[in-house]
C-alpha cells in the first residue's frame, strides 16, 4: 500500500490507528525520544511491514512537530471550547499532509467542520503578530518562539519551518578507511543512491531507506552516522593546528566527533576524549575499535575533580574542543520532541555550565593554543553571551574567526538547515595569546 492507503486504512480503525494512538499516548507522557519509543515498539510487534513501520514513524513524528498547529485546526474546526480527542489529533494531521479528504474525516467525527480544519495554514498567514504567527506555524512553545524571533529577525521564519523537516541520512567516510568516492561506490554496487555533502568531502547522504547499522561498510569502520554540520565542526577544531596535535576532546559523549578528528589526522598526533558519562565512554571505545582510530584515549571525567591524564596536561594542550552540553535546539529535525520537553528556565542552567566547562578548558591550553567552543543549538544565551562573558573572565583569550566566509556568522561559524541543510550548530574560536 502507497502512503495515501495506508493513512485512510489507519484513519478507519484497526490495529494500526491503535498502535498509532498508543504510541502518540506514551510519548506526551514524558516527552522522550521518539527513536527509542519507536524501536521498542517494533521489536515487539512484529507483526508490523517495513512501511507500515515507516508510515507509523513519519505520523507520529508528524503529531510530535506539527502539535500547536493542528490544535490549532481543530480549535477553528469546533463551536465548541472543549478540548481536542487524540482521535481528532491523528485525523487532522492526516487531512493538514492531504493524505486523507475533510470528508473522510467527518464520516469518523462529525462535530467538526473538516473543511475549517483544512484552511488553518491560510487563517495562520494572516496572523500579524510575528511571534504567534511563527509558533503556530512551526508548532514551537511561546517562548521559543520568541527566542527565535529576537535572536534570528527576519530568518526565523525560515530557520523554524526548516528545523521542522526531517533530516536526511548523513554519514562520514571515515579517512582511515577510504574517501568519500570510494565509499559512495560500494555504497552503489549495494544499490543504495547517495549525494555528496555540499560542505564537507566526507559527508554523503544516503537518499535511499536502509538499515545503515546492517551494512558491511559500517562494520568493518568505513562510515559512522553524522550529520554534514557535526563533521565541519571536527574540522574547525584542527584550523590552525600543528601536524600532530595534542587535543582534549572534553565533552566526548560517545565519541562522534573524536572519531572525525582522529580520522582526519590520519592518526596522528594524541586525543584526549573525556566525558562524565562511562557509558558513552564505553561505546565511543567501540566505535574507535570498529574504526581503525588509535591515537585517542577515553578518559572519564568524575565530578569535582580533574583525573591524572589531565591533569598531567595542564597548560600543554595545542586544541581544545568543547562541544558543550546544550539546549539542542539545532537538532530537532532529529529529536522534534525537545521542544516540549524543554522549559526557558533551563536555558539559564545551560549557559552557567557552559561558562564554568569553558574556563576548565582554559587550564589545559598552551600558550598559543585553541579552544573551539560548540554547540547544536542556536540561541544567543547559550552562543554569543556565553563567549561574550569568558572574553571579560579571560583577556588573554581573543577571537580567530572561521577560514570559510559561508560558514560563518560574524566571527563565529553558523550553520542551520535553512542556510545550509545541516542541522543547526554554532562555534566560536579562541587561541591563547603567548605571553
Amino acid at each position: 500500500m502507497n502512503d495515501q492507503q495506508l493513512a485512510v486504512t489507519v484513519a478507519d480503525g484497526g490495529r494500526l490507528r491503535a498502535l498509532v494512538l498508543e504510541l502518540w499516548q506514551r510519548t506526551r507522557m514524558d516527552w522522550g525520544f521518539v527513536t527509542d519509543r519507536l524501536s521498542t515498539t517494533f521489536r515487539k510487534e512484529t507483526w508490523i511491514g517495513s512501511h507500515e513501520r515507516r508510515f507509523v514513524g513519519e505520523t507520529l513524528y508528524g503529531l510530535v512537530r506539527h502539535l500547536r498547529r493542528v490544535d490549532a485546526a481543530l480549535a477553528r474546526g469546533r463551536k465548541t471550547t472543549k478540548p481536542p480527542k487524540d482521535l481528532e489529533r491523528l485525523l487532522a494531521l492526516l487531512v493538514l499532509e492531504k493524505l486523507i479528504e475533510p470528508a473522510r474525516a467527518a464520516k469518523i467525527e462529525r462535530d467538526l467542520d473538516w473543511n475549517a480544519v483544512a484552511s488553518i495554514d491560510e487563517a495562520i498567514a494572516a496572523e500579524r503578530n510575528p511571534t504567534t504567527r511563527l509558533a503556530l506555524t512551526a508548532s514551537l512553545p511561546d517562548w521559543l518562539a520568541t527566542r527565535l524571533v529576537a535572536d534570528w529577525g527576519d530568518q526565523a521564519e525560515a530557520l523554524a519551518r526548516a528545523l521542522n523537516h526531517r533530516a536526511p541520512m548523513t554519514v562520514r567516510a571515515n579517512l582511515l578507511v577510504g574517501d568519500r568516492a570510494a565509499l559512495a561506490a560500494e555504497l552503489a554496487a549495494a544499490k543504495l543512491q547517495t549525494t555528496p555533502g555540499t560542505w564537507c568531502d566526507t559527508a554523503l547522504h544516503v537518499d535511499s531507506r536502509t538499515n545503515l547499522f546492517g551494512l558491511d561498510a559500517f562494520k568493518r569502520g568505513a562510515l559512522e552516522a553524522q550529520d554534514e554540520g557535526s563533521q565541519l565542526l571536527a574540522d574547525l577544531s584542527l584550523e590552525g593546528a600543528p601536524d600532530k596535535p595534542l587535543v582534549v576532546d572534553l565533552c566526548a559523549g560517545a565519541g562522534g566527533k573524536t572519531l572525525a578528528i582522529a580520522a582526519r589526522l590520519a592518526n596522528r598526533g594524541r586525543i584526549l576524549a573525556s566525558d562524565i558519562d562511562e557509558r558513552k565512554l564505553d561505546e565511543l571505545r567501540r566505535r574507535a575499535r570498529r574504526a581503525t582510530v588509535s591515537n585517542a584515549q577515553a578518559i572519564h571525567l568524575a565530578e569535582g575533580r580533574w583525573p591524572p591524564t589531565l591533569d598531567a596536561i595542564r597548560g600543554k594542550a595545542d586544541v581544545v574542543f568543547v562541544d558543550a552540553p546544550c539546549s539542542g535546539l539545532g537538532a530537532l529535525r532529529r529529536n522534534p520532541e525537545a521542544r516540549w520537553r524543554l522549559r526557558e528556565a533551563d536555558l539559564a542552567m545551560f549557559a552557567a555550565r557552559q561558562t564554568e566547562i569553558l574556563d576548565n578548558a582554559f587550564h589545559l591550553l598552551a600558550p598559543g593554543g585553541r579552544i573551539v567552543y560548540a554547540t547544536c543549538t542556536l540561541l544567543r544565551v547559550e552562543n554569543q553571551d556565553v563567549i561574550a562573558a569568558v572574553l571579560e573572565k579571560r583577556p588573554e583569550l581573543t577571537t580567530v574567526p572561521p577560514s570559510n566566509p559561508k560558514l560563518a556568522a560574524g566571527d563565529s561559524f553558523t550553520v542551520a538547515p535553512h542556510t545550509h541543510g545541516t542541522d543547526g550548530f554554532f562555534a566560536h574560536t579562541l587561541v591563547r595569546q603567548t605571553p
